[in-house]
């Protein structure tokens, strides 16, 4: 696979309105705008129109991670706050936790976070809060785990809660930065997919948040299917590019599960899967990689990094059918219903898709890599997208509209 030449980042920038930046979500989710772009041509519907603008035997797939509330705050008796952002659980050993594990974890979990007025926290110094809550109170600990490495121990009182009990009692949602404002207790309902399953994300999957159980019934209505996949979304979604040369981006790592049956069901839809939103897209496109890397026998074939994809000749690349069947049949002859991966791949124009023919998303930042995906998939035309969005007064980013991309 050939990379593109000259993918500087200025390329990828566009002019966003601080005023266009939508900071609450719609009253009904599905009233949203949806953009649709199909082969060149852009026009505009509503998400609630989405069955009917699918394209026939369209393969829906959804990520159905949750949001955690992953803002812990501390107060210390000299009145200063410290506040804990957690990223990812972590080990001893330095190996990667299933993330769906550490939440079910029970008197003391350890965690990297990034901690807000770290000056103010002594290596030394135990932090702690007590929540009243229906089960009695919750009494809450911190301490240094290991202090370069940014990594958190929590424990806490009654000990046979689970970390995932606690944390929605002393957590806060985790909005994005750019809606600059506190979370509040609707964000707990409406930055969540209404799909929403397993708990680890410290982002929303937020092109999912536009569907409803109305939109689920006219999509069986056309005999439209779909399936959920796991990808725990991390901070790191939202980390800017600062390199002018895209390509030197160093890409965030976030671990998926994928499933017998997703596989299944991927393989007999191989040439009509729409995935709903980036993340969905990413790991996709990284199942397929994996297979790749099954069938030529390369090592920790599920930690794929940002550069395998662009490494692999043209004439080695399997089909799709083959590179998903080999997941299958590793998944099948070690006898596991399920396998946690963890991805870091990066779609830059250059990219050839092997899984995906298209994708429900939602309008990116200026320069975030997310615009780096869509153009993969679109080409020059995602500026033509996002100039006839802007004209015609859609709501951006996380709370904002929609589009459908067929190219």
């Amino acid at each position: 696979m050939t990379e593109t030449n000259n993918l500087v980042l200025s390329q990828f920038q566009y002019n966003l309105p601080d005023d266009r930046i939508a900071r609450f979500p719609l009253p009904q989710r599905d009233a949203s705008k949806l953009l649709v772009y199909r082969a060149g041509v852009i026009s505009h519907a509503h998400f609630s129109d989405l069955a009917s603008l699918l394209p026939k035997d369209s393969f829906l797939v959804l990520n159905n991670t949750k949001v955690i509330p992953a803002r812990l705050y501390f107060t210390k008796p000299t009145g200063a706050v410290i506040e804990l952002f957690l990223l990812n659980p972590s080990t001893r050993s330095g190996k990667l936790p299933v993330i769906s594990e550490a939440m079910e974890t029970t008197a003391s979990v350890v965690w990297q976070a990034m901690v807000g007025n770290r000056k103010r926290w002594k290596l030394t110094e135990s932090l702690q809060t007590t929540m009243p809550t229906p089960l009695g109170s919750v009494v809450l600990k911190a301490e240094w785990h290991d202090y370069e490495q940014s990594t958190v121990q929590l424990s806490w009182q009654p000990a046979e809660l689970t970390f995932a009990q606690v944390i929605q009692y002393a957590g806060q949602i985790p909005l994005p930065p750019y809606l600059k404002r506190d979370a509040t207790d609707v964000d707990r309902v409406t930055y969540q997919t209404v799909y929403s399953k397993q708990e680890g994300a410290v982002a929303a999957p937020t092109a999912g948040l536009h569907f409803t159980p109305n939109v689920f019934e006219t999509l069986a209505d056309k005999n439209i299917e779909h399936d959920y996949l796991t990808l725990h979304v991390g901070a790191g979604t939202f980390q800017p590019i600062k390199t002018e040369d895209v390509r030197q981006h160093h890409m965030h790592t976030e671990q998926v599960v994928y499933t017998q049956e997703n596989i299944r069901k991927l393989l007999r839809h191989h040439d009509s899967i729409i995935p709903v939103g980036t993340t969905s897209m990413r790991a996709l496109e990284s199942l397929y990689w994996m297979g790749t890397r099954l069938l030529y026998n390369v090592s920790n074939a599920f930690e794929l990094d940002q550069h395998y994809a662009y490494n692999v000749s043209v004439d080695q690349q399997p089909t799709a059918q083959e590179a998903l069947a080999a997941v299958l049949h590793y998944l099948t002859d070690t006898k596991q219903e399920s396998i946690v991966a963890h991805t870091g791949i990066y779609i830059t124009p250059g990219y050839s898709f092997k899984v995906c023919k298209g994708i429900i998303t939602n309008f990116h930042q200026p320069g975030s890599t997310l615009i780096l995906l869509i153009a993969a998939l679109i080409g020059d035309n995602w500026q033509r997208v996002y100039n006839e969005a802007l004209e015609n007064d859609y709501r951006f980013l996380s709370y904002g509209d929609s589009s459908l991309l067929l190219p």
